[in-house]
């Protein structure tokens, strides 16, 4: 009896082992599949490229000023299926208030104040965000100058405006996939600091001319 007892007891548990080890072979049947990688350039782990882009405005950054930009750069076509997306309009809102870029607030530093039509940008960090004009004859699109720095784009904080400017608007010969900002150094020479500040994308773009005062 005791000899029985034991053999099915050997066989119960090798059936056991065996069940087991084909169990722990299976794949688990609800296994969730690993998000995909971030792509090439993303600043914080989203789909947007980000970029600090530096200019010297004068004959060289010692003599003149150098003027910094940081920013997120979405794209028109969406970064993952490649579907066209309206820009203007559709992921910018007109007429209200948009973060110029994505994921963080975009960041103006200039360590110089810049001079703009009759509005002095004391030196310093700001955030820049844009207004988008849904009709240019009777209200310009505008470019704003906040205090409040450091902090994620949305929502946008426009209760600490220092400064808004006009931002004057024309259409590229050729459209822009990704949001493009540049500082183009207008000076002349002689002691003249002046440049422009433009905003590309899709088939518009925005430009904003400054002098730096030294």
């Amino acid at each position: 009896m005791i000899k029985k007892t034991t053999l099915f007891s050997a066989l119960a548990l090798a059936s056991l082992f065996c069940v087991s080890s084909a169990l722990a072979q299976q794949p688990p049947a609800a296994q969730k599949k690993a998000p995909p990688p971030p792509l090439p350039g993303a600043g914080t782990g989203g789909a947007s490229p980000h970029a600090t882009i530096s200019s010297a405005i004068g004959q060289n950054r010692n003599v003149g000023s150098m003027i910094t930009i940081s920013y997120g750069r979405p794209f028109a076509k969406h970064p993952r299926t490649g579907e066209e997306r309206k820009v203007w309009g559709g992921l910018v809102p007109l007429d209200k208030a948009w973060r110029l870029g994505s994921d963080e607030a975009t960041l103006l530093v200039n360590p110089h104040p810049l001079v703009i039509g009759s509005t002095t940008i004391p030196a310093g960090a700001h955030t820049l965000y844009l207004v988008p004009s849904e009709n240019e004859a009777t209200a310009p699109t505008k470019l704003a100058f906040s205090k409040n720095i450091g902090k994620w784009g949305v929502p946008v904080d426009e209760k600490s405006d220092l400064a808004r400017v006009d931002a004057k608007k024309s259409t590229l010969s050729a459209p822009v996939d990704q949001l493009t900002l540049a500082i183009e150094n207008t000076s002349a020479g002689g002691g003249d600091l002046t440049g422009i500040l433009h905003i590309r994308w899709e088939a518009t773009q925005y430009s904003v001319p400054f002098t730096v005062k030294k």
